[in-house]
């Protein structure tokens, strides 16, 4: 028998980008909502994250619009101090489970499945009753698109023996004894997790090995702080950045610029980086980092056997003692088709800023809740902005961003929503500016003067990259 259900908005999948997009349309509109989701409660994820995960940007941007997660608290100790707290995922975890049953069932208007498998066409299944649902809807919320990957779902795509001790990074906390060394598999954000934690623990630097198929752009976390006593680091980078790009004689002049202005940081100053996918590191981090010395830079690895490690550009011995530790899962696809946010009664959600995916499902359930049902207007302030790999998509994600930035700065309804949004941060700090603070004019002044010849400039270097046909119109 299948149980038929209704509601103006099925959303599949209770991740963050579900929930904010939910917690924004439930205070915006009066819609009534059915949430499904295959994990048993909230959050995405976060449900099979590694033990000791925890957010890469300040908690004060990250959630729901409407309940606050970080409390306002700095981090008082480790690597991360005198900067806003990084929730660690169990947090994470309770405070979604929180909105869930404290906000989002009491107001009547959600409807929560949790455990259950969707099948397509409105219809989805209960993996432990086997009940079947088919759901009337007026929209459709897909936010399984950006698939994100976590360690211990992921499976390696490198062949390695069965004689080899290999884990997902999920295992490390179960290790029981020291092993003869660690190998660390992934050059992204996950592998410097378990690099930091393992040093973190007491391993020594020269009992680490870090296998890098391509070094990263960082971005200092100190200039991502959405709170007023950053605002000279914070908005800071941001006009370095433009003006770092409108001065550029060249793509590599650009990224020069960008190190030297501080808004990219690198690990290794002697290896140039080829790519990006910006996550954030402190100095202190980057600190324990650079005592690493044993750093494999042989490209992707191929096989791993209990004396050798195949790579594609080489081999380098190993020892049946040594830990590997598996950190090549990317957090978000890169490859995936192209789809608008808005097509028919399917919304999407993706980013709409760099960085920021909460915000971004936040903006798009505002934009769906008072824009006229016109998919064509809702696109156009709710531009793709694509998630970056290689070192150059740097260049198409700032650009993209740059672009719908202008258009919400151009459409007071928006601009008057980015100041009471929580997960903005930014558009507040830089409206409670004071008129006699002169530093932070200028640095506004800066900002805005450079913002232009930037977008200019990248469409420049972007035209050059694909090919003058590709070229987009700057905003005018």
């Amino acid at each position: 028998m299948t149980n038929k259900i209704s509601a103006d908005y099925l959303i599949i999948g209770s991740g963050a980008m579900g929930m904010a997009f939910a917690d924004t349309l439930l205070t915006e509109s009066d819609a009534t909502i059915i949430i499904v989701d295959r994990f048993a409660k909230p959050g995405g994820h976060w449900n099979v994250a590694y033990p000791f995960v925890t957010l890469h940007q300040p908690s004060n941007f990250y959630g729901v619009s409407s309940r606050e997660l970080s409390q306002g608290l700095k981090d008082k100790v480790g690597t991360n101090k005198g900067l806003g707290g990084l929730a660690s995922g169990q947090n994470v975890l309770s405070y979604y489970d929180d909105v869930m049953r404290h906000q989002f069932l009491p107001s009547g208007r959600v409807e929560y499945f949790p455990m259950c498998d969707y099948k397509g066409n409105g219809t989805f299944e209960n993996k432990l009753s086997g009940e079947v649902y088919k759901v009337t809807y007026k929209k459709l919320v897909d936010c399984t698109y950006l698939k994100t990957n976590v360690p211990s779902t992921h499976k390696p795509n490198f062949e390695v023996a069965d004689d080899v001790n290999f884990m997902p990074l999920n295992n490390l906390p179960k290790l029981k004894e020291a092993a003869d060394s660690y190998n660390v598999i992934g050059g992204g954000k996950t592998g410097i997790d378990a690099l930091l934690w393992l040093l973190e623990m007491g391993v020594h630097p020269d009992k680490i090995q870090w296998v890098v198929s391509r070094d990263a752009w960082l971005l200092d976390r100190k200039n991502t702080q959405p709170t007023s006593e950053f605002f000279n680091s914070t908005m800071g980078a941001q006009a370095a950045q433009f003006e770092s790009i409108a001065n550029a004689d060249s793509i590599e002049d650009m990224f020069n610029k960008l190190e030297e202005s501080g808004y990219f940081v690198r690990i290794d100053k002697n290896t140039r980086p080829e790519m990006f996918h910006g996550a954030t590191i402190s100095q202190a981090e980057l600190s324990a980092l650079r005592q690493l010395k044993n750093i494999v830079r042989l490209g992707h690895v191929t096989k791993i056997e209990p004396n050798l490690i195949t790579l594609k550009q080489g081999t380098v011995p190993t020892t049946p003692g040594t830990v590997h530790i598996d950190c090549s899962a990317s957090a978000l696809k890169d490859d995936l088709p192209p789809t608008l946010i808005f097509e028919g009664d399917v919304i999407t959600p993706q980013m709409v800023r760099s960085y920021q995916p909460i915000f971004s499902a936040s903006l798009i359930a505002h934009i769906e809740a008072t824009f006229p049902d016109d998919n064509a207007a809702k696109n156009d302030v709710c531009g793709v902005v694509p998630l970056p790999n290689a070192d150059i998509d740097y260049m198409k994600m700032t650009a993209a961003f740059m672009m719908n930035q202008y258009k919400w700065s151009q459409n007071p309804e928006i601009r008057d929503w980015l100041l009471t949004n929580r997960l903005d941060g930014f558009s507040k700090m830089v409206s409670e500016v004071d008129p006699e603070d002169t530093e932070k004019r200028d640095i506004l002044k800066r900002l805005r003067s450079n913002a232009m010849p930037a977008a200019m400039k990248l469409q420049q270097f972007i035209a050059e990259v694909e090919g003058p046909e590709k070229k987009q119109v700057s905003p005018s």
